[in-house]
């Protein structure tokens, strides 16, 4: 599903035209972009959990050339799926 496809389902669920329904849906993005920029998790109950997890530098290896490259120390987003949402999509 695309963004589009998105906004036009949640402005049939909620009643609300599509401009509202895109307005809320940045905004709620926004919302969750910057909290785990500030390093704070972010959980709605059944649904799941964002975070973040710092991964530390490493060294590797390309494969083919065996050259060893560094890797940065990177920030990765991490998404724990909540069990009603697990029950829901294992159901269907």
């Amino acid at each position: 599903m695309k963004k589009a496809e998105f906004i036009q389902a949640v402005s049939e669920k909620a009643g609300l035209s599509k401009k509202d329904s895109q307005k809320a849906i940045d905004a709620a993005l926004e919302a969750i972009s910057e909290a785990l920029v500030a390093g704070k998790d972010v959980s709605f109950i059944g649904f799941g959990t964002f975070s973040t997890a710092t991964r530390a530098a490493r060294k590797a290896r390309v494969p083919g050339t065996n050259r060893v490259v560094d890797v940065a120390k990177t920030t990765a987003v991490k998404f724990k799926v909540g069990k009603k949402l697990k029950d829901v999509v294992a159901k269907a």
